[in-house]
């Protein structure tokens, strides 16, 4: 279970993170939610696709990492088999929380992490107590995640208005003669997209938001690619 804690020089000056096992800690993890800014790197293995958060009922980018509940299927050999992990794995385990009297955000680090240890790895302060060259590259992260969780909420709700947003349909076959359909993720419906008028099409160009909705439809061929590591599992199995 996490236990989150807002990150403090003094506190956790001795803190050390195994970036090892920062991966890790997405092993299980079925989908993981990105950002637009990632859709590139993403799109060369992962499908994207939306999801609904269980508690709020909004729509979330998320990558598809495989078929069933802790199933993923880019964790091999307890190892990352992918050109390129997700921020929201590699940030581990950093997050950005709120000062609860203040509203303002700040870094906030689970301590309960297996990632950290006291011993090992690569230091989050200095010795003159500043942040580490590491903890700029995490900052960073934080920051990309912070913007483009701003962004998606624009890019899904002109989406949403639009009508494009349309379940996922999918019956899997495996190798084993086992079935599984795929749901409670969604994509974009490609009729409805070309269907609209001109004056349409130019707002979503203007908004600069063609080019991620064609790297999410684009990116649904490697559903083919996790159909072939699933049964590269139950063969191995």
């Amino acid at each position: 279970m996490q236990k989150l804690v807002a990150l403090h020089a003094q506190e956790h000056k001795h803190f050390k993170i195994k970036t090892e096992a920062v991966e890790s800690v997405g092993s299980h993890e079925r989908m993981i939610p990105v950002v637009m800014s990632e859709f590139i790197k993403l799109s060369v293995q992962y499908p994207i696709v939306f999801t609904k958060n269980i508690e709020t009922g909004q729509f979330v980018l998320v990558a598809l990492m495989g078929f069933e509940e802790r199933e993923n299927l880019f964790w091999k050999n307890d190892e990352w088999d992918a050109i390129y992990v997700p921020l929201n794995v590699t940030r581990q385990p950093f997050f950005i929380g709120a000062d609860a009297q203040t509203k303002q955000h700040l870094i906030c680090i689970d301590i309960a992490s297996p990632c950290i240890s006291m011993e090992e790895g690569e230091s989050i302060y200095q010795q003159d107590g500043s942040e580490s060259e590491y903890m700029n590259t995490i900052r960073n992260r934080l920051s990309e995640l912070f913007r483009g969780e701003q962004e998606a909420a624009g890019f899904i709700d002109i989406l949403g208005k639009l009508d494009l947003l349309v379940p996922l349909s999918l019956d899997i076959s495996f190798a084993n003669e086992s079935h599984h359909q795929v749901q409670g993720v969604y994509t974009i419906d490609e009729e409805k997209l070309q269907a609209l008028d001109k004056a349409t099409i130019g707002e979503l160009h203007a908004a600069q938001y063609l080019r991620p909705i064609y790297t999410m439809i684009n990116s649904l061929s490697h559903i083919y690619g996790l159909i072939q590591r699933k049964n590269q599992r139950l063969e191995n199995a």
